[in-house]
Parts: C-alpha cells; structure tokens; sequence
C-alpha cells in the first residue's frame, strides 16, 4: 500500500503504541489487539482537551461511527492530555470508540502530528499543535499507514463523507 499525503504516494511501516483507553475497546489501546475483522484504522490525532473543533469533531465521529463499521473501519481519537482530563470528555460524550490519552504526546510526535510556531509549538500543545488524521490499513502481511491529513490550523480537518470515501476507495484498490 502507498501512503497518500499531498499528492505524494510512498509506503511507510506502521508505529506500534500502547495508550491509556478511556472509552470503548482495550485498556491500555494497541492496534495490534483489535479484532481481525477491523480491515482500517482512522487515528485522529486532536489538538488538546480546550480545543471546541476536536469536541466537535469526536462527537460528530460518534453520530457516524455504524458508518465507519460497515467499513469494517475503527475510530480512535489520541488527545495529548493525561488520562483523567480524557476521561472528562467520555463522561461528557460518552463516545463509541476508543478514546486514547498521549499525555506525553510521544504518539503525536511520532506520527508526525503537525506542530506550529516552531520551538514555541514544542513547548506548548495551546500553541502548537494541529490536528491530524492517519488511516491504517490493516489487511497486508503487515498493517500500513496508506494516507494522511496534517492539518495547518485547528479548523483544517477532514470531512467525514471525505474519509469515509477515502475508505471506500482503499477497499476497492487492491
């Protein structure tokens, strides 16, 4: 599979993590220990436990998750906050899907969540970090990132009938 971000396909392996799990599935969350029949991944990596758009958004991922299965495809939302202020948005949510706390965001980092205002950005998630979306294919040999969205702003975000395309064309690829 070929990773799609910015028009630029290529392969990349895939980064195995272990994350607290503050809603549905297993707690602590690896990718490795979802059902076989998840056939995709959609990692959304969130800005911060402030952020209205990442609200926002995981509730409308909640409202479509049946669409996302029927896609034999599983949400995750990682937010780089330590598991107790996660868990905030679960009893506030209650969301369908498993809900990760990167307190550290060492996940982010190593997904390569977009960061801005340089060395600022590092320091403080408030200024710096974006959101992020990587689809995980599942049904190789090997599980592979096949596409990305590196947001340029907390408002530079998929629609979700786009992912949901996005998903529907990688099954039919092969």
């Amino acid at each position: 599979m070929a990773e799609r971000a910015f028009g630029i396909r290529m392969q990349r392996s895939l980064l195995e993590f272990s994350l607290p799990n503050v809603a549905v599935g297993p707690d602590p969350f690896t990718l490795s220990e979802l059902p076989d029949n998840v056939e995709f991944v959609l990692l959304f990596f969130q800005r911060d436990h402030y952020c209205t758009n990442c609200r926002s958004q995981v509730q409308e991922l909640a409202d479509r998750i049946e669409a996302f299965h029927d896609r034999n495809a599983e949400v995750v939302s990682i937010v780089p906050e330590p598991a107790d202020r996660v868990a905030e948005w679960q009893s506030t949510y209650d969301l369908p899907y498993p809900l990760l706390a990167d307190p550290d965001a060492a996940v982010g980092d190593a997904y390569d969540q977009p960061v801005r205002f340089g060395i600022l950005g590092k320091f403080s998630d408030f200024f710096g970090r974006m959101p992020a979306v990587v689809i995980i294919d599942r049904r190789g040999e090997e599980p592979a990132i096949v596409s990305t969205h590196k947001g340029r702003s907390t408002f530079d975000r998929p629609e979700i009938d786009e992912l949901l395309a996005e998903v529907d064309e990688l099954r039919t690829a092969d």
